[in-house]
């Protein structure tokens, strides 16, 4: 089946079941690109992907974004990467399993090379990962069993399934069209296995970022995970913020999420849950 198709036909399934959970794999890079990219799918959003970037004293970690499944690199941070970018971050994006529909182990081993291409082409030792949905939880199986807990700083989870999800959407998916949906149903073998033990492995601070009005990650809570307060910071947008209106898919996008993802990178350890954003309205 033509590629073309595959995504199509992914995207359509997508669409039909309204599962906006957490990019398209162009094969992860062992080196930093030579040239442009080739096909449409695999265009980087604004502020990403400039393999000349140093990170600077005051941003010293370069930052991966992480997609959500079927989402591509280019929507899911066509705002906040530039915003990023802006600050002074070295920005990095990446498709990854088959629209983020791979089967959670490959995708993360995917995340891990393309980890290495960056730190490779930066000199940096560590990254900070910025994730949506799956791409929030999934980068927890890099670190916990493929040697990622000693090349992360942070690791900012927006609305992710570290949990999984009991919305009845998400299982009909199964092993054929999208395993990674399997991988997020609650109780799954990859969630028990990613969640025994410790959570919060030992190494990146990690910051959740959480909306009430999450319809696919359901319940919400589901996406909150549990360790020392010196490393593990859970946020409830409405918390700070009772009027934001945003959902899942688009969570990204919100400019609350996006003070928060600016304030956890530039401070040492994991957001303050006494952080006040300034809220929209």
């Amino acid at each position: 089946m033509h590629l073309r198709h595959t995504a199509r036909s992914l995207l359509t399934a997508a669409a039909a079941l309204a599962l906006g959970v957490v990019g398209l794999a162009a094969p992860a890079h062992a080196s930093a690109p030579a040239s442009a990219p080739t096909a449409v799918l695999d265009i980087p959003p604004r502020g990403a992907n400039d393999w000349s970037c140093k990170p600077d004293a005051a941003h010293p970690q370069p930052v991966v974004l992480v997609n959500g499944t079927f989402k591509l690199m280019a929507e899911n941070w066509a705002r906040l990467s530039p915003k990023l970018k802006r600050a002074g971050h070295c920005v990095f994006a990446f498709n990854y399993g088959r629209l983020a529909t791979a089967p959670v182990p490959q995708s993360a081993a995917e995340l891990r090379d393309f980890v290495e291409a960056v730190r490779g082409a930066t000199g940096a030792a560590k990254v900070d990962l910025v994730g949506h949905s799956q791409g929030g939880m999934m980068p927890r199986y890099y670190v916990k069993f493929l040697g990622g807990a000693d090349k992360v700083d942070d690791l900012i989870g927006i609305v992710p399934s570290n949990h999984g999800t009991s919305n009845p959407l998400a299982a009909p998916l199964g092993d054929t069209v999208c395993p990674a949906c399997a991988d997020q149903v609650t109780g799954s073998e990859l969630l028990a296995k990613l969640n025994s033990g410790t959570e919060t492995p030992v190494g990146p601070d990690y910051t959740v970022l959480t909306t009430r009005h999450d319809e696919v990650v359901v319940p919400y809570t589901s996406a909150l995970l549990s360790g020392p307060k010196e490393y593990v910071t859970n946020i409830v947008v409405q918390d700070r913020c009772p009027l934001d209106p945003f959902l899942h898919d688009q969570a990204t996008k919100d400019p609350v999420v996006a003070q928060w993802v600016l304030h956890a990178l530039d401070r040492q350890g994991p957001a303050d849950p006494d952080f006040r954003p300034r809220c929209a309205g």
